[in-house]
């Protein structure tokens, strides 16, 4: 085991890293749970629209804790760990690639913040540097 990945596990048996490991975990349950309120919810309901927007918003940072979760049980060597971790994780990724076609607020208010983004990024880098 590299020594990096080594301080990882260590730290993770600490009192900070089990905070951070346990809020985290929690981070993905309720990433899950806006989810499967998402796939009950009526189509086009206000409700089905949050829990999808919270889902949305939540997948991301779910799949990189449960690679990082996933990743220290392996180097632990806790494999029952590590088979649940990666169950999730795939179950995740495939809700958050296969449900695409929900109205959510990304698809909305998210798509007109990131042309305002890159509209400032782009008029930053437009500006001619200084004559030397």
């Amino acid at each position: 085991m590299s020594p990096g990945l080594q301080a990882a596990v260590l730290f993770a048996g600490s009192l900070p890293g089990h905070i951070l490991m346990s809020l985290g975990q929690a981070l993905v349950v309720v990433c899950l749970c806006f989810d499967f309120v998402r796939a009950v919810s009526v189509p086009r309901s206000h409700r089905r629209y949050v829990a999808n927007t919270v889902f949305r918003t939540l997948a991301l940072p779910s799949i990189l804790v449960m690679a990082f979760s996933v990743l220290l049980d392996a180097a632990s060597g806790s494999w029952t760990n590590v088979a649940a971790g990666v169950f999730i994780l795939v179950a995740v990724i495939f809700r958050w690639h296969h449900d695409t076609d929900e109205d959510n607020w990304w698809k909305g208010k998210g798509k007109a913040l990131g042309r305002w983004l890159k509209d400032r990024a782009a008029s930053g880098s437009l500006v001619a540097p200084a004559a030397a």
